[in-house]
């Protein structure tokens, strides 16, 4: 079976955009896509001016459309899509584990009136619901800006390893560099020393699959403003973390963590969500 990538498509600027960067991992990928559309009443009228007997039909039209556009770039134009009827969330990672899909991208605002719908509940929805990987991008990322920097923090979490082997292969599809953040939040010693083994592990990882990475140690007060602030001094085009985070007393949401991070960074996320029954790389 094919690698298989995910993309939410409401026919939004923002999901198009969404759907510009699947083809480009995709082609680096030798992947295929599937978009999916899910006939939600919350937001179809905001973006089709139809009849509720004419939607579907409109949607395949519109979709056969991104085919003959998108098709053509890719291998076997292998690109096709799903239509369903239910809660955004739930119908797009049901059909990410239904394609046994490796990546699920999807846009983080919306250009039709329903922005704050979007990002308060499907993204943040779907990046806490789906076991897999989750690329978030917000309304006005460049598409055509191939990947070449990638921030990758790491705290004293057990978990935080985890982000490492999808970060990694998207680095080698696009010969980008991995920038290791080791993020001290504590003076204890113990804390710090996890931290430093946990950041030469990942060394070790990249090193041994030809991945170009530096490693950079801060001290992170509040962990989502000091990876942010790096991320754009460095010009990065993505921000790959774990759906859960360490603590501190200044970055309190343990379980909000990636929303905080979906909803804020300019730049794109890729969530990894935690298996907690395996701490290995």
């Amino acid at each position: 079976m094919s690698k298989k990538i995910v993309v939410g498509v409401d026919f939004s600027n923002c999901s198009l955009n969404a759907l510009e960067h699947a083809v480009l991992i995709a082609q680096k990928a030798g992947a295929g896509i599937t978009m999916v559309w899910a006939n939600h009443l919350d937001y179809s009228k905001e973006i089709f001016s139809l009849e509720p007997e004419n939607l579907q039909d409109e949607v395949k039209n519109r979709f056969q459309e991104l085919i003959k556009h998108h098709g053509v770039k890719l291998k076997d134009n292998s690109i096709d899509y799903r239509v369903a009827t239910g809660k955004v969330y739930k119908v797009i990672c049901d059909v990410a584990t239904e394609v046994d899909a490796f990546l699920v991208i999807i846009g983080t605002h919306g250009s039709s009136g329903f922005e704050e719908f979007w990002i308060g509940s499907n993204a943040n929805r779907i990046v806490s619901a789906s076991k897999l990987p989750i690329l978030t991008i917000r309304a006005g990322v460049n598409s055509e800006k191939t990947l070449k920097t990638i921030v990758m923090p790491f705290d004293s979490t057990r978990v935080t390893r985890q982000k490492l082997p999808i970060t990694a292969l998207l680095a080698n599809y696009f010969d980008a560099e991995i920038h290791i953040l080791g993020l001290y939040t504590s003076s204890l010693d113990d804390v710090r020393f996890r931290i430093k083994n946990y950041v030469a592990q990942a060394e070790s990882y990249l090193k041994e699959n030809n991945i170009r990475f530096r490693t950079i140690y801060l001290e992170a007060e509040n962990i989502t403003d000091t990876v942010l602030d790096y991320a754009k001094n460095v010009d990065a085009n993505l921000i790959a973390i774990m759906t859960e985070q360490e603590t501190t007393t200044a970055n309190l949401w343990l379980g909000p963590y990636a929303a905080q991070m979906v909803n804020h960074s300019p730049i794109p996320v890729l969530s990894v969500h935690p298996d907690k029954n395996s701490y290995v790389i």
